[in-house]
Formats: C-alpha cells, sequence, structure tokens
C-alpha cells in the first residue's frame, strides 16, 4: 500500500543556502557601508540601503519556512527578495555616479578577481576585514558583484521554486490527495477485512462474487444517475 501523501513538505534549513549567506554578506557589508561613508543623520538613503539589504535576507528565510505549506508563498517571498537587491543595486550605482567613481569593467582584473573570491565566499567573516579597510569606491564596486551574483543565484531558485510548484501543487491540493488516499486505504482495510473473514476457499470465492455484483450494480445506479 502506497504511503499517504505528505501535507507539510520538508522546509526550512534556510540557513545552509548558499544564498541566504550571500544576502548575509549583502546586509552586514552595506550596514558596514554606510557606517562608513554615509551620514547616519539626516540621509534617508542610509534606511532605504540598510532596509532594502535587510529584506532580502529576511524574505529568503520567510519564503523557506512558508515552504512547506505554502509554495506560492515561497516564490512570492523568493521575488520580493531579488527585487529589492534591483533597488539595492541602483544606491550603489547611483554612489559611484555621484561621486564620480567608474564602475568596474566586465572583463577587468579587479571585477575578474572579485567574482572568483565571491563564488569561493559566502560568509561574512571571509569579506568583514575588506569591509573594514578598503575605501569607499573598492566597497562599493565589491557589492555590485556580491549583489548582481545574488540576484543570478536567487533567479536559479525561483526556477527551481517554480517547477516544485508543478510536481507537489498548493497545499490544498496536498490536503485532497491525503484525503484521497486515506478513503482509499480505508476502502482496501474493509475489503480485505471481509475477504479474510471466510472460512473455506469456497466461502471465499462467494464473497467475491457477491462484491462483484455489488459493484455492478452500484455502476449501474451511477450511469442512470448521470445519463451515461
Amino acid at each position: 500500500m502506497a504511503d499517504s501523501p505528505k501535507i507539510v513538505l520538508p522546509h526550512g534549513g534556510y540557513r545552509n543556502l548558499i544564498v541566504y549567506r550571500k544576502s548575509e554578506v549583502i546586509y552586514q557589508g552595506t550596514v558596514t557601508f554606510c557606517r562608513r561613508f554615509l551620514s547616519a543623520h539626516g540621509d534617508r538613503t542610509v534606511d532605504q540601503m540598510t532596509q532594502a539589504a535587510r529584506s532580502c535576507k529576511q524574505n529568503i528565510a520567510e519564503g523557506s519556512s512558508a515552504s512547506g505549506t505554502s509554495k506560492e508563498t515561497e516564490i512570492k517571498l523568493t521575488n520580493v527578495a531579488r527585487a529589492t537587491l534591483d533597488e539595492l543595486l541602483e544606491d550603489y550605482l547611483d554612489w559611484l555616479k555621484s561621486h564620480g567613481v567608474t564602475e568596474w569593467e566586465a572583463t577587468s582584473e579587479k571585477k575578474t578577481a572579485a567574482r572568483d573570491f565571491s563564488k569561493k565566499h559566502a560568509d561574512w567573516n571571509d569579506w568583514k576585514p575588506f569591509f573594514d579597510s578598503r575605501p569607499a569606491d573598492t566597497l562599493c564596486n565589491l557589492m555590485i558583484v556580491i549583489i548582481q551574483q545574488t540576484k543570478y543565484l536567487l533567479d536559479k531558485m525561483i526556477a527551481a521554486q517554480e517547477e516544485n510548484f508543478k510536481k507537489h501543487g498548493g497545499v490544498r491540493e496536498r490536503m485532497h490527495m491525503a484525503r484521497t488516499a486515506a478513503r482509499g486505504a480505508e476502502w482496501e482495510k474493509a475489503i480485505f477485512s471481509r475477504l479474510d473473514g471466510a472460512a473455506t476457499a469456497e466461502e471465499l470465492d462467494a464473497r467475491v462474487e457477491e462484491m462483484r455484483v455489488r459493484i455492478s450494480k452500484a455502476v449501474s445506479t451511477i450511469k442512470r444517475r448521470k445519463n451515461w
């Protein structure tokens, strides 16, 4: 007998995701960048940047936690996380422009080195020494690299979540399948009990025939009721 479909699917574990760990780097890096180079008073940019960075991290966590019962919510929150990175990326690009600093060229040695380092390091402790000591223009370009890589990972995550939703459906669908499976299991149990109660092979055959007759009558009644 097949196992009953699960209603609540495996979920959580977001702290082990590379994309979540990178979102922590983005948040901590943004907090450090703002503390070192932006005014703490009278500048709404600080609040906007730190909130966008935090929103990315929090929405990944909330989406992962909600995925057990709602794949729709998981996809929605992951999309929100990605959107906040678009907002944050614009803030860093604006900082470069407003300070007359050029973004690193895609093929430059600095950008290539930053990409390689970012691919291998997804923990804040690996990045903290840079953010505590490097100048603003370097850190701004580093953040752009990290954000771009994290956006790419979120795009892949969203695609995987969409495929997962197609496979498992929503919680209502899984509840319906679980109820149907449970009813089927009870029906099989009742049938087996009825047949297993036969004292002889002849009685077993008689009970099987009795069931066939009852099922045939039930089928005929349903067909007449539905005009089939």
